[in-house]
């Protein structure tokens, strides 16, 4: 940008300051310069003559490096009285937070080489513009906050911390970041044992650079802290994006399987999608699908004689955020649940057990209520060796680790509470969406007597009567409780006809395929980078190895609820777990996240921060450049210089 020019003087002033370079060229014209030499009498009168040429008024001026700075001076004192300026950016302040979004949208690439970058490069630019005792810290944040530097004036240091953020497949979330900035900016700031006239930290200035894909903040307060935001990447971007992607078995045939995958348009403009379904890396089927503008559509495959397998989808259209276009889903062989009933006698319950579906389904054993005394039984239900354990008119000492089936008893757990039973109880009601409800029709159902239950927190009710709740659910740490208010078989006689009806059978199953297991199969799991993957495994070890997509293995040891938990999850792909040498479970890392996908920044270019609505802007203020002090600078330097070879006789 050109500079703007501004006189500081008025034009008598302006005349006056023009005459001083005429004035130093005339006193080079008239000045003699006669130096004390012994020289030959020849030489004398030679020298005698040219005084006489320079005592002329029309002398040609002679080469003289005094007389080229001596204008040079002047000419840059006259240029700093125009007083030169340009429009510029200025920090205002002296404290500085930084937070900088590596979170999977940062890596869009509508600003080159990326958001991140862009980022980190405005940042870098804020860092030179700071004074000698101007602090700042840098935090990164995606899902949670990362302190890269903490408070501090050395530049170099926070040049380093922000050229070693790295981009994240993380889900974003400001409200961490603004609590951790917070605590810096004022530890032990607001609390009660602080003198009521104790100073009040400095305010700091917080500059947040982000597209602004993630909610507005409602947990986090300002106290102490100015926010600005500074916005990144350009609303015209566009992006594909696969947002599921699943692999089931077909019930007849267990070894044919349908691959079913979404993909969603995030664009203004129409888009054609290519998609290619991988197995174990080599390319087996593709397809194309025609996504309307801000629209979604579906894919499926059909594939067979796969038992265990490493599937991966790939949308192959060039868009401006690749970390989506690819999901994986790990195909496991398919196993029976591990299933216990403990019964005095139920013969329709034992015949639902034993049907040739149940079968596929479940390993199930039987056995009687004196099993539950027995130290066997108290080494498998402790180890979490079944994943359903049914209980038919029974009670343990202890709660299993296991899923549980509760029939015409409560389980052991606070929480779970029994009504006096009532006679007859009409159905009302079914929480039909709900998986053990599917396919179950209870239209001509009756019960003898029933016990109305209450579950605990978290506790769902699935069959409602004019008396209460008949059926419910509710969740114990990493396993769920079924129970059931009234019994199969009340003594001699018929609790319910319910056993009579296709409809029990039905459920039985579902009660196998959802308790038992299955749904946990490596097909189903898939987690989002940063969460933790709960791993339910068969095995006697208290120790697995997980290795992650790039081959890092991380030892997880088994947890208080029988589950190894594994958090290392930042990197998107297929996770392997080995107990020893062998495979045991495998599960996938996919983004599938709209609100990262979705990489227009947003409408309005602002963010809210509870009651606080923080517009984007372009960080620092903007402010007047005056170039007068750096001309002024130079001016002087040139009079040294001057002085100098004038004092030390130096001729040029």
């Amino acid at each position: 940008m050109w500079p703007e020019w501004t006189s500081m003087l008025s034009w008598w002033q302006w005349s006056i300051l023009a005459l001083v370079p005429p004035a130093i060229i005339a006193l080079y014209f008239l000045k003699l310069k006669r130096q004390p030499l012994v020289v030959p009498s020849t030489y004398l009168w030679h020298r005698a003559i040219e005084d006489l040429h320079v005592n002329s008024f029309w002398q040609r001026l002679r080469r003289s490096i005094l007389l080229l700075l001596q204008l040079l001076l002047v000419a840059l004192v006259i240029l700093a009285l125009f007083s030169p300026s340009w429009r510029g950016t200025q920090l205002v302040g002296d404290r500085f937070i930084f937070l900088i979004d590596n979170s999977a949208s940062m890596s869009a690439t509508d600003v080159a080489p990326s958001r991140l970058e862009e980022a980190k490069r405005e940042v870098l630019a804020l860092v030179e513009q700071m004074k000698a005792t101007d602090v700042a810290l840098v935090i990164s944040f995606a899902d949670t906050p990362h302190l890269e530097q903490p408070f501090t004036s050395n530049r170099q240091e926070l040049r380093e911390s922000v050229s070693a953020i790295r981009p994240t497949q993380r889900a974003t979330s400001l409200s961490g970041a603004l609590r951790l900035a917070a605590g810096l900016a004022n530890p032990g700031g607001g609390s009660d044992s602080e003198a009521a006239d104790a100073p009040k930290p400095a305010t700091a200035q917080v500059m947040i650079f982000s597209d602004g894909k993630f909610p507005d903040v409602t947990d986090a307060a300002l106290s102490g802290l100015a926010p600005t935001f500074v916005p990144v990447g350009r609303p015209t971007s566009h992006n594909l994006a696969v947002s599921a992607f699943n692999v089931t078995r077909q019930d007849e045939d267990a070894s044919r399987l349908q691959a079913f995958a979404r993909i969603e348009n995030f664009g203004a403009a129409p888009a054609n999608a290519s998609i290619g379904l991988y197995l174990d890396g080599e390319l087996i089927d593709a397809d194309e699908v025609d996504l309307a503008a801000n629209g979604e559509g579906g894919v499926e495959f059909n594939l067979q004689d796969l038992e265990s397998a490493d599937l991966e989808l790939r949308v192959d259209t060039q868009d401006e955020l690749v970390v989506d276009n690819r999901a994986w889903s790990p195909l496991d062989p398919p196993r029976h649940a591990r299933v216990l009933c403990v019964t005095s006698g139920d013969q329709p319950l034992e015949l639902a057990l034993k049907t040739e579906r149940a079968q596929a389904l479940a390993d199930v054993t039987i056995e009687r209520p004196s099993y539950l005394e027995t130290p066997d039984y108290r080494r498998r239900a402790a180890g979490g060796e079944y994943d359903l354990i049914i209980y038919d008119r029974c009670v343990p000492r202890e709660m299993p680790q296991a899923n549980t089936w509760w029939i015409g008893r409560l389980p052991p757990v606070a929480g779970w509470v029994a009504a006096a039973k009532v006679e007859v109880p009409q159905l009302i009601d079914l929480e039909r969406t709900h998986p053990l409800m599917q396919f179950v029709e209870m239209g001509e159902v009756l019960f003898r007597e029933g016990t109305p239950l209450t579950a605990p927190a978290g506790g769902l009710s699935l069959i409602d009567s004019d008396r209460g709740s008949l059926l419910m659910i509710a969740p114990r740490e990493s396993f769920q409780d079924l129970v059931a208010g009234f019994e199969l078989l009340g003594g001699e006689q018929i609790g319910t006809n319910w056993p009579l009806r296709p409809s029990f059978p039905v459920f039985v199953l579902n009660v196998l395929e959802y308790l038992g297991g299955r749904a946990e199969d490596g097909a189903s799991l898939v987690v989002q980078p940063g969460q933790v993957a709960s791993l339910r495994i068969n095995t006697a070890s208290d120790q697995v190895i997980v290795v992650n997509p790039g081959g890092v293995r991380t030892a997880v040891r088994r947890n208080g609820r029988n589950t190894f938990d594994f958090a290392g999850t930042a990197e998107q792909g297929l996770y392997r777990v080995f107990d020893g040498e062998q495979l045991v479970r495998r599960f996938a890392v996919n983004l599938f996240d709209t609100a990262e996908s979705d990489i227009r920044p947003r409408a309005d270019g602002a963010i809210r921060i509870g009651q606080t609505k923080v517009e984007g802007s372009a960080g620092p203020q903007p402010v007047r450049q005056h170039g007068w002090r750096i001309l002024l600078l130079a001016a002087l330097a040139v009079l040294l210089v001057e002085w100098y070879i004038y004092n030390r006789r130096v001729y040029l």
